[in-house]
Formats: structure tokens, C-alpha cells, sequence
């Protein structure tokens, strides 16, 4: 029973990290809808010259595959928003649907700090609901890989060591790692 507790609970994670980061990647649609209209205004999340959506969103680096990034976005979180939720009210979610929502976070984390990489260095300037989106992110893919790391087909010892480090919580150590790795580029760059 504690283990169903467990997944459930991750599940809850899950589902919150979507459900933010869906309300974020829909906003800024509908942002990036107001530029496109009037490449002028003002955006609510225009905060200061650091914090300042317009200067991410009047980018090219916002619409890698030709459409905005926020599209591609609001369908992720929609994905896992629902995964989640069947989760959460538990229900089964096979093995292998799981590694694919777990490879689509894995990717989304790697597009998420490619795009931060750009938008710090290059754009000098940072997206507040790209660092909600992102927040949600680093959630889901600490989820995914607690609920799926003993079904990885991999040897007994690196089981162990999976177990161990799940165990001591050194993969959640990972995660936050990796946002403080992007706040503190942030922070050095962009001061």
C-alpha cells in the first residue's frame, strides 16, 4: 500500500508541475498573440529590462520549428497533465506509454535549458513564464524518473545504485541542480 502511496503522490507532483507550466506556456501564447497583432506592446510579464517576455518572444529562438515554442508547449503539458491526473486518480499507466512521456520531459528539459542558454546569452533577458514552464518541468521529470527507474532494463548493480541514490534523494539533488545551474548563469550574466 505505501508504494501505491508513493506513485500517487508522484502522480499529484506531476500533474501540479503540468498544470503550472500549462498555464504558463498558454498565457504566453496568447502573449506571443499579442505581438504578432502589435509588435509594440506592452505585455503583462514585461517586468523590468531583465525580466522582459517581449524581448524572448519577438525572437527567432521562440519559434524553433517555425511556430511558436508555447504551442508546442501547451500540447507537452497537456500530455502530462492528463497522464497525471489517470495516475493521480489511480488508474495504471502502462510501462511503455510512461517511458514515452518520460523521453518527450527528458527532451522538453534539454530544449528548456538549451533555450534559457539563449536567452541569457544571447537575448540578455528572461521570460517570466518560460521560468514557471520550467519549474513545472524540472517537477515532471523528477517524477518520471522515480516512477519508472526500477523498470529500466538495465543490471542488477546499476539497480542498486539506482536505489540508492532514489533512496537518499540524490536525483531530486539533481534536478534542483540543474534550475540553480540556470539561475546562477542568470544571475552572473545578466547583472
Amino acid at each position: 500500500m505505501n508504494g501505491q502511496r508513493k506513485q500517487t503522490k508522484l502522480y499529484g507532483i506531476m500533474s501540479v508541475g503540468a498544470a503550472v507550466g500549462l498555464i504558463a506556456s498558454f498565457w504566453e501564447t496568447l502573449d506571443k498573440l499579442s505581438l504578432l497583432k502589435n509588435t509594440h506592446s506592452t505585455l503583462s510579464c514585461n517586468i523590468s529590462s531583465i525580466f522582459n517576455c517581449s524581448n524572448i518572444l519577438n525572437a527567432h529562438q521562440s519559434s524553433v520549428f517555425g511556430f511558436p515554442n508555447s504551442l508546442l508547449c501547451v500540447v507537452f503539458f497537456s500530455l502530462i497533465l492528463s497522464a497525471g491526473l489517470v495516475g493521480w486518480l489511480g488508474s495504471a499507466v502502462a510501462v511503455k506509454l510512461r517511458f514515452v512521456y518520460e523521453s518527450l520531459a527528458v527532451f522538453f528539459v534539454c530544449f528548456g535549458y538549451w533555450f534559457f542558454w539563449q536567452s541569457i546569452f544571447n537575448l540578455r533577458s528572461l521570460c517570466i513564464l518560460c521560468i514557471f514552464c520550467y519549474i513545472g518541468l524540472l517537477g515532471i521529470n523528477a517524477a518520471w524518473f522515480r516512477l519508472n527507474y526500477k523498470e529500466l532494463p538495465v543490471s542488477k548493480n546499476v539497480h542498486k545504485i539506482l536505489d540508492n541514490l532514489v533512496s537518499r534523494g540524490i536525483d531530486i539533488y539533481f534536478w534542483c541542480l540543474i534550475g540553480l545551474t540556470i539561475a546562477l548563469e542568470a544571475v552572473i550574466k545578466l547583472r
